[in-house]
Order: structure tokens, then sequence, then C-alpha cells
């Protein structure tokens, strides 16, 4: 199988291009269509491989399906961004595993030592995991878009109260909480403008 340097890559088509970002848009309210096991399974094995410090991969996943977990996330989420989950199919939380470090030897076996540096500095593992976690996060979400379904990520929740809820061993950390569906009508506003790049590149 050739590797891409040999390969070589090429560029997304616009058609591409629109469906992961130009026209992809954040969903508030969903459709009652059904995402099933297979699209939500589908979606990690997209959204797995993006870079992390030291291929640590330290997110982890919880989906939120039944009405009896719904419930029992959505009582911690804001109270403006309830009515959107409700309607969600699926409510994915993204969390820290703070004990990420257990799989370096697996997943960086040319620097097995690596755990135990982070078993030993627990502010670095928790720096380092969340930087690393947040970039799959991100990647989380355009996979989401890449087979079909849309997103509506959310950082307004009480993390503790979720944390309490679900994870009370305390090892995940929740990051954020995304609903995950086909959208409903007036799913969402006009788009809101962007930054160009006048403002936000520089060159050296």
């Amino acid at each position: 199988m050739d590797t891409p340097s040999e390969a070589g890559l090429t560029g997304l088509s616009a058609a591409g291009r629109n469906l992961l970002f130009t026209d992809a848009r954040t969903a508030s309210f969903f459709a009652p269509t059904p995402v099933t096991d297979e699209q939500l399974s589908e979606i990690w094995e997209l959204a797995k491989w993006p870079p992390t410090q030291a291929n640590t991969q330290p997110l982890r996943v919880l989906y939120v399906r039944t009405p009896e977990g719904k419930d029992r996330l959505i009582k911690h989420l804001a109270e403006g961004n309830r009515a959107k989950s409700q309607s969600a199919p699926v409510i994915a939380v993204l969390a820290l595993d703070t004990q990420f470090h257990e799989h370096v030897p697996q997943v960086f076996p040319h620097v097995p030592g690596l755990r135990d540096v982070f078993e030993n500095d627990l502010d670095k593992r928790i720096t380092d995991g969340t930087f690393s976690a947040a970039l799959q996060a991100g990647y989380f979400i355009i996979a989401a878009r890449a087979i079909g379904l849309y997103a509506g990520p959310m950082a307004g929740f009480d993390k503790a109260g979720v944390d309490a809820e679900f994870f009370p061993d305390g090892r995940f950390k929740s990051l954020v909480v995304v609903n995950l569906g086909h959208p409903a009508e007036n799913a969402y506003r006009d788009r809101l403008p962007r930054l160009d790049t006048t403002t936000t590149v520089q060159w050296a």
C-alpha cells in the first residue's frame, strides 16, 4: 500500500470542502430521524486519526441516547441549551481520560518511559491531555459532518455535575457536549461573519 508521501495527497473536491467547512452549520434543533449505532461507530473510526501529543489519544466519548440518560444529562446543561439537547437523537459527552498515560506503551511504544513522566506529573498530564483531547474534539465534529450528520457543540453545562453523574470515579473529566442528528426546520440562524486573513494571519 502506498504511503501518503508515495501516493501524493490530493485536495478535497469543492463538494467535500463545502460539506465539512463552508456549508456546514451548527444545528440548534434536530429532527426525530434516528441515528444508528453504526453511524456513531463510524464517527469514531474517522475521529481517531488526528495528531495528538505523543499519539496519546486522551479523548473519550459517552453517547447518551436513552430517555433516562438524557434526563440525567440535560439537568446539568445551561437552561438555554436544554431544549436543543432534548431534540437531539444523540448527545455526545466528550471527556478527557486523566489516566490516558496508561496506554503509552501501546500507542507510543518506542518511548515507553513517557508513561512514567506523565504518572509523576499530574499538572503536565492534565494540561497536555486537555490540549490533545481538544484537537480530537474538533476532528470529532468534522467526522460527524463527514458521515452526513449535523453537530451542535456546547460548552454551557455544569462539568462537575456531569462528571459526578456519569463519571463518578473521577477518571474522566467532561470537556464539551455535542448534539448529533439531522436538522429540523429552522435549525439554525443565518451564518454569522468570520474574520478574514488580514485580521488573523501574519507572515514571517
